[in-house]
């Protein structure tokens, strides 16, 4: 046979010569074609297997949310129950030595005094404001000689005591979840302990006690100065009296009324102080951790408060009636 002639290849009837393949390139125009449509064939095949993974993946993410929302519940309830032990270990150690009154009392006057500016324009805010909302109110229905005793109804049984919490609540639960925070961060009550110098008592006992017991002096101080506002409105709009203004305003209140009312502000300390005490005492991490916690301390103690207003208003219905009456 005669060897390979590449100008007959029909005279060569073996194997064709090794060498590169004589189909189509991509450089020409029937390689570019096959392309195209190869391209076109594996991106719809990449359609149909995005939609099946497409739709595993909303299962996935169903999955996924619920894992993630049970998580949350899980975190809560162990938040609740740490907070409840913290409670329980606060109580079990108010009775106990040492007693640390001096720092006692440097708390309750970093609760009352250098708070008393904030609340007083709290208050005399609030006095004039409703006095002069409601007047044109009860004026409409010719009423206007109500408006002491509805001011004081008003002050003395909800706005008073919740917006008193409230505000102390923001000033002092961040400050003091602040304040323990960055001792536990730096390590400081770790040493306190070594030291054997029990800094429970110092650095929590001491705080919720002075938030309980100056929260309703806190309160009292403000409803007064709300009243003066809301005389001091009705005596320039009015020429009203202040014998007048007075007798009006308490001539439908009941010494239990202000009690209460006033009282269930040192529950509302409790909250902010024991709160404030156990997210900074709790901290874990850094400085990041440490603003978390005043910011989750105000708005904790916030919903708190309002909270334990209902429950707290509820019982004091229905143990003493309604407002005025008996």
């Amino acid at each position: 046979m005669s060897p390979y002639d590449p100008y007959r290849p029909e005279a060569y009837a073996g194997p064709p010569p090794e060498g590169p393949s004589e189909g189509p390139s991509e450089g020409t125009p029937e390689g570019d074609a096959g392309s195209l449509a190869a391209r076109m064939r594996r991106a719809r095949r990449a359609r149909r297997e995005g939609k099946i993974l497409h739709e595993k993946g909303f299962g996935e993410r169903t999955v996924e949310r619920l894992r993630r929302g049970q998580g949350l519940l899980y975190h809560f309830l162990e938040q609740a129950g740490a907070l409840f032990a913290f409670v329980g270990q606060f109580f079990a150690r108010f009775w106990r030595r040492p007693f640390e009154v001096r720092e006692t009392v440097n708390q309750m006057d970093e609760v009352g005094s250098k708070s008393f500016l904030l609340t007083s324009i709290v208050g005399l805010s609030i006095g004039v404001v409703l006095a002069m909302q409601s007047r044109g109110t009860l004026a409409r229905f010719g009423a206007e000689s109500f408006l002491p005793s509805m001011l004081a109804l008003s002050v003395f049984k909800e706005i008073g005591p919740v917006l008193t919490s409230i505000v102390l609540a923001g000033r002092l639960g961040a400050g003091i979840a602040a304040e323990l925070g960055s001792m536990k961060v730096t390590e400081q009550i770790d040493a306190l302990e070594v030291a054997a110098l029990k800094p429970f008592h110092y650095l929590v006992v001491t705080r919720v006690v002075a938030c309980a017991v100056m929260f309703p002096v806190m309160t009292m101080l403000t409803d007064v100065i709300a009243m003066s506002g809301g005389f001091i409105e009705s005596s320039l709009s009015s020429d009203m009296d202040y014998r007048v203004f007075i007798a009006t305003a308490f001539d439908s209140m009941q010494f239990a009324d202000v009690v209460v009312d006033t009282g269930k502000t040192a529950i509302f300390g409790f909250i902010v102080g024991i709160v404030s005490c156990f997210l900074g005492y709790s901290v874990r991490g850094g400085t990041r951790e440490v603003g978390q916690a005043a910011m989750q301390a105000v708005v904790l103690s916030s919903l708190l408060i309002l909270l334990a207003d209902v429950v707290v208003v509820r019982i004091s219905l229905m143990l003493f009636g309604p407002p005025g009456s008996g």
